[in-house]
């Protein structure tokens, strides 16, 4: 139940907190005073569009926030629980900037729009001003069908089946359809995994073919380069080893003083002559070490030369084989199995199609079910709001093809005088005769919503007189077991209301300002009055307001 709404800034609102209580609240006031502005403000709170005519002229954002008592609604209170949210309160925040953008937040956590229209689908049903116009299009008649027999959750359900049901056969009709092109795919593929499983390039054997390719062409021109060097350091009459022990003869046996001057010399000859002697067993080893294989360099040239041939073929670099391999791979992998998965495809259509019919088979009997029950309610509360000649009827038909929400296309009909057979709504019904239509069908579906708090939006328009006394009083039963605000124009349907918000438009200086309040019995009066006489309020006027305050009030007693 709705129990506090708070609009800052907001159209023509500079500031406003009402306190709401259960029961039947009337919403009055003179034909452009705001009353659309509580249910826009409302309706911001339960995810409606927002726009930068929202905010009130001159400010920089529209504040809005609406609190609900969600002790008796379960539903309401799970959504908050999944989502990890605090779940003894229910607190809707929405703020509005002079930009146009908005934002949100649920129990003081930032929240999508999407969020506050999910869950204020379990906290507020708003029946519309142009309800009667919607009851012209038959989707709504099998909604209200629907919503009487319980099904709400049962066509979500098959809405959802269906859905797959139609994924697996256009991914059915697809797959079959390109079975030619699947087969000629498969082909290449097997032709190329296996010419690239002949190749069996390994992750780094293209390095290390290169390296070793480049190593055996010039094995030759090493080795001999290798042999040269040792034979220029130890050859036996010109090489270094010799020319260095010549050095050190001639130096070695020169006087003390001279020697002594000279002994740093002696001892690098030394350190040159060890150096050299070891570069020359190194040399030495390398050259023993080094073979001459022209074969296995043909092999390896050979093997490069393929890899290359086979990396040109594909339009990719050598060192991108293996992974082109092991795509190709998955690829074939995946559509040798194809045929299996045509197999399974047509299995899951079949089980999705018997599971769907299964599901439009209970729903549609459960509407057949409700059909005669709901048509005979709306009979009853027609008869209440003197149309009692009047004949509704639900018709239940089949349709030809299967849709989302089953194979029923479902059609109220109605016929407004004695011996004329029942027609659809549009083809009918008078104005007065559809809002007293609209208005019984809708207190229909209100008496089996689980949402406790309905609005009224004017819904009492083409009515007057004693039906409109009629209607106040069907508004207040429902009022009785939880909330209803109505907006009306009404005097008869206001002072059925256990409460009374009266709003109204005051100029000030250059600015205009909408004022909220709850009236008090007095106040109700003289509202009541207005909407009777006018401004301009007589004795007479006043007192037949109290009349009519007094009456319906008792009246509801009884």
């Amino acid at each position: 139940m709705l129990t506090q709404l708070a609009i800052r800034d907001f159209a023509i609102v500079d500031t406003l907190d009402l306190e709401l209580a259960g029961g039947m609240t009337a919403i009055t006031g003179e034909t452009g005073a705001g009353k659309s502005i509580l249910l826009g403000a409302l309706g911001l709170c339960l995810g409606e569009r927002a726009d930068a005519g929202s905010v009130r002229h001159g400010c920089e954002r529209a504040d809005l926030s609406a609190r609900f008592d969600i002790a008796t609604l379960p539903a309401a209170r799970r959504w908050l629980e999944e989502r990890e949210l605090p779940a003894d309160d229910c607190l809707l925040r929405r703020v509005v900037t002079a930009g146009g953008r908005s934002k949100a937040w649920i129990n003081g956590q930032p929240a999508t729009v999407a969020d506050l229209k999910a869950l204020g689908e379990h906290l507020v049903e708003i029946h519309g001003q142009h309800a009667h116009q919607l009851l012209l299009r038959e989707e709504t008649h099998l909604r209200l069908l629907d919503d009487f027999a319980g099904n709400r959750s049962a066509v979500n359900q098959l809405g959802e089946t269906f859905r797959r049901w139609q994924s697996a056969r256009r991914r059915l009709r697809q797959l079959t359809e390109s079975g030619d092109e699947v087969q000629a795919r498969r082909q290449l593929l097997r032709y190329q995994v296996e010419e690239l499983d002949a190749l069996a390039l390994g992750e780094e054997e293209l390095a290390t073919l290169e390296h070793e390719q480049e190593q055996l062409a010039h094995a030759e021109e090493t080795l001999r380069e290798a042999q040269f060097a040792a034979e220029c350091c130890d050859g036996d009459e010109g090489g270094v080893l010799t020319l260095l022990h010549q050095a050190t003869q001639h130096l070695d046996p020169l006087p003390g003083s001279d020697r002594g001057a000279l002994a740093e010399v002696l001892a690098m000859l030394g350190e040159a002559r060890i150096q050299i002697e070891e570069a020359v067993r190194e040399l030495n080893r390398f050259a023993d070490a080094t073979e001459l294989d022209p074969e296995r360099l043909a092999w390896v040239e050979s093997r490069l030369g393929e890899v290359h041939r086979i990396a040109r073929k594909h339009h990719v670099m050598p060192e991108e084989l293996p992974a082109l391999h092991r795509r190709l791979q998955a690829e074939l992998a995946g559509l040798e199995g194809s045929e299996h998965d045509l197999e399974a495809l047509r299995a899951e259509v079949e089980a999705l199609r018997d599971g769907w019919r299964e599901r439009a088979r209970t729903v549609g009997e459960a509407r057949r079910q409700a059909a005669g029950k709901f048509g005979k309610a709306v009979q009853e509360q027609l008869a209440f709001l003197a149309m009692g000649k009047a004949r509704f009827e639900v018709e239940v038909e089949a349709r030809q093809s299967p849709q989302p929400d089953g194979m029923e296309a479902v059609r109220f009909l109605i016929s407004a005088n004695p011996g004329q057979p029942p027609r659809p709504l549009a083809k009918v019904a008078s104005g007065g005769e559809l809002s007293r239509i609209s208005l019984a069908i809708q207190v229909v579906a209100a008496r089996h919503s689980t949402i406790p708090s309905l609005v009224f939006d004017e819904v009492d328009v083409g009515i007057s007189g004693a039906t409109a006394e009629i209607v106040g009083q069907l508004l207040r039963r429902l009022g009785e077991n939880g909330q209803v605000m109505t907006v009306t124009h009404l005097p008869q349907v206001a002072a059925q209301a256990h409460h009374h918000l009266h709003i109204e438009k005051r100029a000030k200086r250059d600015s205009t300002l909408t004022r909220m309040a709850l009236l008090d019995e007095a106040g109700r009066v003289s509202e009541l009055a207005r909407m009777l006489g006018g401004v301009n309020l007589s004795d007479r006027t006043l007192a037949h307001a109290r009349e009519m305050l007094d009456a319906s009030q008792q009246g509801a007693a009884h």
